[in-house]
């Protein structure tokens, strides 16, 4: 699975995979991308219209790591940041990365706090301090008051 903010990825794309809640993924062949009020619209070969496709409202879109266009070296993909150990910047451990969702355009981290309390932290530049992949650790100085709301 990879995470972008652009739109335009899509359009470098043959294939996309669909999976429905609780069902297996569907390979999609891409036949067109355009933007509609600034989100990707994509059409599939295997889907003829409106109709068929509003039965693929909710599906979780999947792209398979080697399907991806060549990456910036600098890009992050999600599932690297999954499993990441997050540290205040004053050195206490805060948990693991557990998820990774988009809400409007905003990234949040979903962390699990060992005291079994998920912490929803806005993965914003101005907060995050270091991103090490190699030693799996993210150092963060969250908002004033973010943290008080969940420890």
């Amino acid at each position: 699975m990879h995470y972008t903010d652009s739109p335009f990825l899509f359009q470098e794309l043959k294939r996309i995979y669909l999976r429905l809640p609780g069902g297996r993924p569907k390979r999609f062949t891409v036949e067109s991308v355009r933007l509609h009020q600034e989100k990707p619209l994509i059409f599939f070969q295997e889907i003829g219209g409106r109709d068929q496709a509003e039965g693929f409202r909710g599906a979780e879109l999947m792209i398979r790591r080697k399907d991806l266009p060549e990456e910036d070296q600098s890009a992050i993909l999600v599932d690297d940041l999954r499993g990441l150990n997050v540290i205040r910047s004053d050195g206490l451990y805060l948990g693991a990365i557990q998820e990774v969702q988009d809400h409007a355009g905003q990234e949040i981290w979903v962390i699990a706090h060992p005291g079994g309390r998920e912490i929803l932290f806005p993965a914003v530049d101005q907060y995050i301090l270091d991103l090490d992949l190699e030693s799996r650790q993210a150092r963060i100085d969250p908002p004033p008051g973010l943290l008080e709301l969940y420890i």
